[in-house]
């Protein structure tokens, strides 16, 4: 399909499409060396949902299989027509008292993904109630005793990335494996 790159995932992460239903999610990816650090920093903690690190564009969503290729050109289309972005992660934030997380903040870009998650959110297949405003942020803490959630929120306070946005990716969990990478989406076609 146009606007993605294709990546492989060994047994399309485990779904079959003789399957019900499936758990997606989409993503821009932290590259290195940051991608890298802010992850083992976030396993560091202890926290027990460390995945690798990214900006979160559409949370965990539960679609039909067969939705699957709609998805996918939604998405392709969607691509097409958002032009890659600089992103610049700088210092720490926290949603505490209502959650227990803390987070890189995004400091520049933030439209950008709030263009690319409303945009990605319009299909039909994957609306959802939101629990919450969305607010682009890399978590490096979640569910972990508040003493090392405040050791995260000083240790990374001093943090600092810049770097181009050229793709978003669709990643996908079936219960049977953790998260994988779907499928790269870059932007601008």
């Amino acid at each position: 399909m146009a606007g993605g790159v294709a990546r492989s995932v060994a047994g399309r992460d485990g779904a079959s499409d003789a399957g019900d239903s499936i758990q997606i999610g989409i993503a821009v990816d932290i590259p290195e060396p940051w991608g890298g650090m802010l992850t083992r920093r976030r396993i560091e903690a202890g926290d027990p949902q460390a995945v690798p690190a990214h900006v979160t564009l559409l949370g965990p969503t539960e679609i039909a299989v067969s939705a699957l290729p709609a998805v996918e050109e939604h998405l392709a289309r969607v691509a097409a027509i958002h032009l890659p972005f600089t992103l610049h992660l700088r210092g720490t934030g926290t949603f505490r008292p209502v959650t227990q997380v803390v987070f890189v903040a995004v400091a520049a870009g933030i439209s950008e993904c709030e263009l690319l998650a409303a945009a990605i959110n319009s299909a039909p297949e994957l609306q959802r109630e939101a629990r919450f405003p969305y607010h682009p942020h890399v978590t490096v803490a979640q569910e972990v005793p508040p003493e090392v959630l405040d050791k995260a929120y000083e240790d990374l306070a001093d943090f600092s990335a810049l770097f181009e946005v050229e793709a978003f990716t669709l990643f996908s969990h079936s219960g049977a494996a953790r998260w994988q990478p779907r499928r790269d989406f870059r932007l601008g076609g």
